[in-house]
């Protein structure tokens, strides 16, 4: 592939600013349509963003023959179903995380992709993020040490929509549609993470429950982990807290000192050691997922690899299971 034509599914508030208008500032590639069930709305989104055509129906869109690539930017209950139709029409796919609904839904959509021999790409974007790259060579030369222990902290005030005298909460806490609550949400991107940092999760164990009854899904979670090197973990979500609680601190414990960073809130990266402590502020670019969409289209082009695939992005939906099936 020479210049990759993207045809989006979905045009809700993650294409906003996080994808949508990134896939035009990549060299050689270029969003030429979108699909959304409402005409009105997809019909919006193509004038704002000066996107040349715009669908409502998913088949059209995967059938444009001036589209050579698609991304999938719907909840996951519709992820393995829309990745397959691409798919066996030739054509790549990069699908928002998490990749499905569970475990065994990615791996059908990586069977589908080596079945065909299309590539498939999961918006894990931190894996690109200079920020997170970071994270990554402090840990590779040892900043502070051997690893040990990996402490994970998520505590979130409800969202608005879930509390009040008429509460109306969004698709991300019913499990039909997004695979379980904001845990499934947000901490397959700390797993993902952590894996491309640490290497393999080897087991994983947790309790899973619902105790404030604002909605179906579970809103606290804690888990034990141990990835292949014999690092091991600790993580405990709450998604019921006050504000004056909200947390998102992640420590990794080393032989020689500790790293702190978040994964959503802040963009500082302490190191604390015997001998000094140092910090590193790496902000998020303006469109989070550009560093890892430019990846795709190197790859597609021949020209380099894209560090997230259907098998990587299949891993933090196993682990997830993991956690929250045994409880």
């Amino acid at each position: 592939m020479d210049e990759i034509r993207w045809g989006m599914i979905g045009v809700g508030n993650v294409t906003e600013k996080k994808s949508g208008p990134a896939f035009n500032r990549v060299p050689h590639s270029s969003l030429v349509a979108v699909m959304g069930r409402d005409a009105e709305k997809a019909g919006d989104y193509a004038r704002r963003h000066g996107v040349p055509k715009w669908y409502t129906s998913v088949d059209e869109l995967i059938a444009d023959p001036e589209v050579n690539a698609i991304y999938i930017a719907t909840p996951p209950h519709v992820h393995e179903d829309y990745t397959e139709r691409a798919l066996r029409a030739g054509k790549p796919v990069y699908v928002e995380k998490p990749m499905a609904l569970n475990a065994e839904e990615c791996a059908r959509m990586n069977a589908v992709s080596r079945e065909t021999g299309v590539p498939l790409f999961v918006a894990f974007y931190r894996r690109s993020l200079p920020y997170f790259l970071k994270l990554k060579e402090l840990v590779d030369t040892k900043a502070i040490g051997d690893l040990r222990a990996v402490n994970i902290t998520l505590h979130w005030n409800p969202y608005e929509e879930e509390v009040g005298e008429s509460p109306k909460p969004r698709w991300r806490v019913d499990p039909a549609v997004s695979g379980g609550g904001h845990f499934h949400d947000l901490a397959c991107h700390q797993f993902d993470l952590l894996e491309f940092v640490l290497g393999p999760v080897r087991t994983a164990s947790g309790i899973a429950r619902n105790q404030a009854g604002l909605y179906g899904a579970d809103d606290i979670v804690v888990a034990t982990f141990e990835f292949e090197s014999g690092v091991l973990g600790t993580g405990s979500w709450c998604f019921t807290v006050n504000r004056g609680q909200r947390i998102d601190e992640t420590q990794l414990i080393g032989s020689k000192g500790k790293i702190t960073f978040s994964y959503f809130e802040k963009f500082t990266i302490r190191v604390e050691t015997d001998d000094s402590t140092e910090e590193f502020h790496l902000p998020y670019p303006e469109h989070v997922q550009e560093p890892l969409i430019g990846t795709i289209v190197q790859e597609l082009r021949g020209e380099g690899r894209c560090p997230s695939t259907g098998e990587t992005g299949a891993r933090a939906n196993w682990i997830m299971d993991l956690i929250t099936r045994t409880s």
